[in-house]
């Protein structure tokens, strides 16, 4: 059995699809989501109006249910915990008092973030006090220090796994700045000796700690009392976290339905220079589309998913193939057929993936240039040794001489020259916002660049040109509708967040109506209604169409339109047939000689397809005429 040419040369997509492909054990993340139960937590809050609000508890269990709901989107293969500190029962491996884990067995390792687990949780208020209670966790003339008990419990929780591919983080939420403020005197300064070391005994092992404090009524949280010791924070820093903590409570609350992917190696290539000087280099994937999850069919009957297994049946005995299967190409109406060496062979351009050419100006890129999402170099010493100090060379002289390099991209599924962009490193306060390294811009061969072959025609004479008032009014209107401070990061895709939105809500059962998602593709019609705005829209609309102009389009005016413009374009394409000799050019093989404009000159006026690329348009045209 043959298989089509379309499987034989696959489309360059698909390597696009395969760079992108994560390693899910390289971004994962263990998360222990650990929560004071203590009895302050419960107390109701008042605003000055008399205004109540919710319980911390209350307020931590939401937004740690809505973390659990996006993890699952976000990244389903992390693993989670949840546990409880200052509890009247207890629950963990360690036997420790007044510490409860929610949602793993004793013996058991971390849980993933499943429907379930949402499940239970949301109910955890109206069960907590029955089942697990609350209870001050320093009481006096006691040695028991539940704080320091959960900080062992999570850092056993989150014993597996190495730090060199799993991110291991402790989410500690409490609204006490003083955890030993009831202890006795004499065993104070001890409790707190130990518990700073048993945190920095868990931040030895790779696992952060982070704080998410929560301030009482008229009382701001101090972090100085304990928990700077603990987290070792600087004094500069101690009255900058408040605020910093403030964000990132509400990130924690708001996420964004979107899958995360780790950074990562996409791949590693080598730059050859010239003969005898390469340079090691590593590939990033800075920008990738978002897509849903691909379909998983499961058993009616065990829900279980089904595993698939592709049969070839031949198409002249039904027989099911078992022999190797056969794979061709057609070329003038005749299947030319390739062994599995001989595609790899033909499939194999160079041995060097990437081979330096040239240098040019920076103004002779333009952005046209760019084809697809540019790939990200960075260097590595690991293949080849020096790699980091050759690059560092070159990238500056290319900074220096605003110079880019051209380069030929070998790969086995679409061979491309690339530019190579120099990005400058660029810092602020907070760090580094882009790094510096060249950006591999895939340029177009001269194949192609599609010329412009539009036929310009109208019913009524030449095509219309626009005034000078007409411009003018076209140039006020862009002004008053410029998006300032516009960023791509501002929009989310609303087809994936509607997607999500409703897999969360037929997933948790939740009966109401599917949620509403907002559609942050809709222009503001709030701000479009200013009068500055409406005004220079009606004016632009006055200048081109008339005052009296009724927008109402009458549809079957609009089919007459169309019909009246195939009719003109089929007696072009009769006038512009007449002047080839086709079966000429066919039985010469010039056919291919011809633009795709000409070919379809020949199409039209035989009222054939038009669809396809040059070679179907070619075959199409040798059917027509017997050849």
């Amino acid at each position: 059995m043959d298989l089509q040419s379309d499987d034989l040369f696959p489309d360059e997509d698909d390597e696009d699809n395969s760079n992108y492909s994560q390693d899910k054990e390289a971004g994962k993340e263990f998360v222990v989501y650990m929560i004071d139960a203590g009895p302050d937590m419960f107390l109701q809050i008042k605003e000055e109006d008399d205004v109540k609000k919710p319980t911390h508890f209350s307020t931590v269990v939401n937004c740690i249910l809505e973390s659990l709901k996006t993890r699952i989107i976000n990244s389903d293969y992390d693993e989670v915990a949840i546990c409880f500190f200052n509890t009247r029962e207890k629950r963990n491996l360690q036997e420790s008092e007044g510490v409860y884990v929610f949602n793993v067995r004793e013996g058991e390792d971390l849980d993933r973030p499943t429907a379930r687990l949402i499940k239970d949780f949301s109910h955890i208020e109206d069960t907590f006090e029955k089942e697990i209670g609350s209870q001050s966790g320093i009481v006096p003339g006691s040695r028991e220090n539940p704080l320091y008990s959960s900080l062992w419990v999570a850092q056993g929780l989150l014993r597996k796994g190495s730090t060199r591919n799993v991110d291991k983080r402790i989410l500690l939420f409490t609204n006490n700045d003083d955890p030993f403020g009831n202890a006795d005197p004499r065993v104070k300064a001890d409790m707190r000796r130990t518990t700073i070391q048993r945190a920095k005994d868990a931040q030895d092992l790779g696992i952060s700690i982070e704080l998410f404090p929560l301030s009482r009524s008229g009382e701001e949280f101090n972090v100085s009392i304990f928990y700077a010791d603990m987290l070792e924070l600087e004094n500069d820093e101690s009255s900058e976290f408040m605020p910093m903590v403030a964000e990132k409570f509400e990130d924690l609350t708001n996420q964004l339905r979107k899958r995360i992917y780790k950074k990562r190696v996409v791949r590693k290539i080598t730059l050859m220079v010239a003969d005898d000087l390469s340079i090691g280099l590593h590939t990033y994937a800075l920008i990738r589309p978002a897509q849903t999850r691909k379909i998983t069919w499961l058993d009616s009957v065990t829900n279980k998913p089904l595993k698939l297994e592709r049969s070839y049946i031949c198409a002249d005995t039904g027989a099911l193939v078992t022999e190797p299967l056969a794979r061709f190409q057609t070329y003038q109406n005749e299947k030319v057929k390739f062994s599995i060496d001989e595609l790899s062979e033909i499939r194999k351009v160079t041995s060097v993936p990437l081979r330096l050419l040239g240098f040019k100006p920076l103004h002779c890129l333009k952005d046209y240039h760019n084809l697809r999402p540019a790939t990200f170099l960075y260097p590595s010493d690991e293949e080849i040794s020096g790699s980091i100090c050759a690059f560092i060379a070159l990238y500056r002289a290319m900074l220096r001489f605003q110079k880019y390099g051209v380069a030929f991209y070998g790969n086995t599924q679409s061979p491309q020259l690339v530019a190579l962009l120099p990005q400058e490193e660029v810092t602020n306060s907070s760090g580094q916002i882009d790094p510096p390294g060249l950006h591999m811009i895939y340029l177009p061969y001269s194949d192609d660049i599609r010329r412009i072959e539009k036929l310009h025609m109208s019913m009524d004479g030449p095509v219309p040109q626009a005034s000078k008032e007409q411009i003018d009014k076209a140039t006020a209107m862009i002004k008053k509708l410029e998006l300032r401070e516009f960023s791509v990061y501002q929009i989310s895709n609303p087809a994936l967040q509607r997607h999500y939105a409703i897999l969360q809500a037929l997933a948790l059962d939740e009966n109401e109506d599917l949620p509403e998602t907002k559609d942050e593709t809709m222009p503001d019609e709030e701000s479009m209604r200013r009068p500055g705005i409406a005004n220079a829209v009606e004016e632009f609309k006055d200048v081109v169409y008339g005052s009296n102009y009724c927008f109402e389009v009458n549809t079957k005016t609009k089919g007459d339109e169309a019909s009246k413009k195939r009719k003109a374009l089929t007696q072009v394409a009769e006038t512009e047939v007449g002047k080839y000799n086709w079966k000429e050019l066919a039985e010469t093989q010039k056919l291919k000689n011809l633009t795709v404009v000409e070919l379809k000159y020949y199409l039209t006026a035989h009222n054939l397809p038009l669809t396809g690329k040059k070679e179907v348009l070619i075959n199409r045209i040798l059917t027509h005429l017997g050849l």
